[in-house]
Parts: C-alpha cells; sequence; structure tokens
C-alpha cells in the first residue's frame, strides 16, 4: 500500500523539466542550475541553463516566446522565468558563475511565534531578543572576510571530500531593513535586520553556519574573537551545536556572470 511519504518530492528542476517537456523537444531536457538550496531555502533570483531541440525543420525558439511558454506550463508552481539567453555551448550555469549573493533576513522582538506578522512567516528567522549587538556582529563579520579555510563553517555531506573548503567571501555585511507592510505594525517595535554574504561559491550550509555564529556574537553567546578562533581551527565538528541558522530566512539574491556569457547571438539556443 502506497502511503504520502512514498510520493517522490519534486523541486525546482522537476518543475522546469516537466515544463519544457510540454514544448515538445525531440530529446528529453535536463536543466542545470547554479545553486543548490536546502528545503526551505528560497530564491530572489537563479541561473539555470539547458538544450532544447526542435524537430526538424523548425527554427529555435525566440527567447521572449521561450520565457511566456516555459511561465504558462509553470503557472501552477511557485516559479518563474525572467528571461532566456541563447550561449556558447561551453557555457554552464554552475561554473560559469562569477559570484553568488545570499541574503540572510533576520527579526528581533518576536518574544512568541505567534508575534512572527503573517506575511512574513517562513521569510525570516525571529529572534525574542528585542536588541543584537551590532556592531560585534559587524566586526565578527569582517574577521571572515578574504580566503580561509571554512572547514568550520560546512555541515557535514557525502561531497565533502571533494570539495576544497578554501573559499574567499567578498562581502560580509549586516543592516537594518524592513518587513513586507511592515509601516502596519510598527506599534509592535519589531526590528528587521538583512545580512548580506557574497562569493564565488559556498560550502554546504556555510551562509547558515555563518549567520548562526554572528547570531551568538550578537546575542553575547560568543565573542567576535570566536569567530576568528572557529576558522583557525578546521573542523566541522567544532560548530557549536544548535546554532546553525534555519532555513527559512535565506535568500540567494543573485547569481552573476561575464556579459560575454550571455551575449553570444549566433549559437544555438541552451
Amino acid at each position: 500500500m502506497k502511503t504520502l511519504s512514498d510520493q517522490p518530492v519534486l523541486g525546482v528542476q522537476n518543475h522546469l523539466e516537466q515544463a519544457a517537456q510540454r514544448l515538445r523537444p525531440v530529446a528529453p531536457v535536463k536543466f542545470f542550475i547554479s545553486s543548490r538550496t536546502d528545503t526551505g531555502v528560497h530564491a530572489l533570483c537563479n541561473a539555470a541553463h539547458f538544450d532544447i531541440q526542435r524537430a526538424a525543420g523548425k527554427p529555435p525558439f525566440p527567447e521572449s516566446v521561450l520565457v511566456s511558454a516555459l511561465n504558462y506550463h509553470l503557472k501552477t508552481e511557485p516559479i518563474c522565468i525572467l528571461s532566456a539567453y541563447r550561449v556558447s555551448g561551453n557555457f554552464h550555469a554552475r561554473f560559469s558563475a562569477l559570484s553568488r549573493t545570499y541574503i540572510y533576513r533576520l527579526v528581533t522582538g518576536c518574544s512568541h511565534h505567534s508575534e512572527i506578522p503573517v506575511f512574513e512567516r517562513d521569510l525570516c528567522w525571529a529572534l525574542s531578543e528585542d536588541h543584537l549587538n551590532v556592531p560585534a556582529m559587524q566586526e565578527a563579520a569582517s574577521l571572515l572576510l578574504g580566503t580561509h579555510d571554512f572547514s568550520t563553517f560546512r555541515s557535514v555531506s557525502t561531497d565533502m571530500p571533494f570539495k576544497s573548503p578554501l573559499k574567499t567571501l567578498d562581502r560580509a555585511e549586516i543592516r537594518p531593513s524592513s518587513g513586507f507592510m511592515s509601516h502596519h505594525y510598527e506599534y509592535r517595535g519589531l526590528q528587521f535586520w538583512e545580512l548580506e554574504f557574497k562569493s564565488r561559491s559556498f560550502l554546504y550550509r556555510q551562509v547558515r553556519r555563518m549567520v548562526g555564529a554572528l547570531v551568538a556574537v550578537g546575542r553575547g553567546r560568543l565573542a567576535p574573537y570566536h569567530i576568528k578562533e572557529l576558522l583557525e581551527i578546521r573542523d566541522p565538528l567544532a560548530y557549536p551545536l544548535s546554532t546553525m541558522a534555519p532555513a527559512a530566512g535565506l535568500f540567494l539574491k543573485s547569481v552573476e556572470y561575464a556579459e560575454a556569457d550571455v551575449e553570444t547571438e549566433d549559437n544555438a539556443a541552451k
């Protein structure tokens, strides 16, 4: 007897491929996405490449038609194609990326989960504290900038032995923000914050671990110098237990490519 747990879980890639198959290509279509995210993580923008071959005698899809057609078949899903470009045959959405930028959203002043604004549920990490020591968090964030061995800031995964822990963090910023329609509940004293990180690539759960450690600094549970110590230890098991930030507050903001990669006009659609 098949139960609910036996049903396969479909991700963004599955929905994209199903939509592309409805365009009647002559061969199965496979999408290659620039960044993989955990369950519960969001994407304001992402990138993917795919090859689509039409039947003999039919010209390649114009970019605008491809966008409209895919969106038509994705209308039941929370996915929207923003644009499409023809690229060269050696382009790869994941490996050609110059950088990726993530934003993590926090809100302080929620002493109970019921105080989270309904429009913000599952879109931020709600903290019970009214205030965080933001200057200390910014000092700690500055210690993460540059090239380091981020072994302590990655979670154990099956592909861990095959990926170098050396990463270069180009941006680590903490700034006040606003919530969706927050002007309607200003009287509640909630404060939103954004933590932004930019690097060519990140390790598995690296951003969530960095955010968790910085919030621990803001709460006074860690000092800024502890961040430097965690970097120097280079051991995933040395990361403080129950510190990693939850997935709900994390957003992939953007993926950047060289202009030449998306301005090719004479190659086959990809």
